[in-house]
């Protein structure tokens, strides 16, 4: 069932497509499926729910209904919610960018019997700007909390360099997922930051 929704969610994220690659990273927990280009003109997150679609190129459409298994224009995300519920949509206009959060079942993975274990390799993945700013975390923080205990002045170079990267790479988490622009967004550790965090002061020991 997983392989389906995934199918029909990266589906989806090569339609938005405007420039560079599609990235999938799998985590213990979930799957996030990243897409640049965020959704065009006033499609929200609710919409593409409820099967509304604006189509980017008319022509390339009307031909892919002829070559593509088509099932109906904005049908595919409906029938990836129907398959599987727990599915989180996050539009980035700031960032340009569109994820789609697939979780899987609690079943799959618990902090009892699978807690997330960082090994040297994962760890020499994740940049030394995300680990600071995993270092810097305390409980959930506002990005300008967090900015501020960086010592960092310029939001660009934060948002780019740190935030971005450490949301990409599972460290951090949005406490407001659904409404990434929210006013009220905090950020906070995940199981994996944690982790990260817990092997870097055992190394230091």
């Amino acid at each position: 069932m997983e392989k389906v929704v995934l199918k029909v969610l990266f589906s989806r994220a090569t339609t938005i497509l405007t420039h560079g690659a599609v990235r999938v990273m799998v985590f213990v927990d979930r799957v996030k499926i990243v897409s640049p280009g965020h959704l065009p003109d006033s499609l929200s997150p609710e919409d593409i729910r409820q099967g509304k679609t604006i189509r980017r190129n008319p022509t390339l459409t009307e031909h892919a209904s002829h070559i593509l298994p088509y099932r109906g224009m904005g049908s595919g995300i409906p029938r990836a919610l129907e398959a599987w519920p727990q599915i989180d949509l996050l539009d980035d206009p700031a960032g340009n960018q569109f994820s789609a959060v697939v979780w899987r079942a609690e079943a799959e993975w618990s902090v009892d019997t699978a807690a997330p274990q960082v090994t040297g390799e994962v760890a020499g993945e994740v940049t030394g700007e995300v680990k600071r700013l995993a270092e810097a975390m305390q409980g959930e923080m506002k990005r300008s909390e967090i900015q501020a205990a960086l010592g960092l002045k310029h939001e660009d170079h934060f948002r780019e360099t740190y935030l971005r990267p450490a949301l990409d790479a599972g460290v951090i988490e949005m406490t407001i997922p659904d409404k990434p622009r929210s006013i009220r967004q905090k950020y906070r550790l995940t199981a994996l930051g944690q982790a990260l965090l817990k092997a870097g002061q055992e190394k230091k020991e």
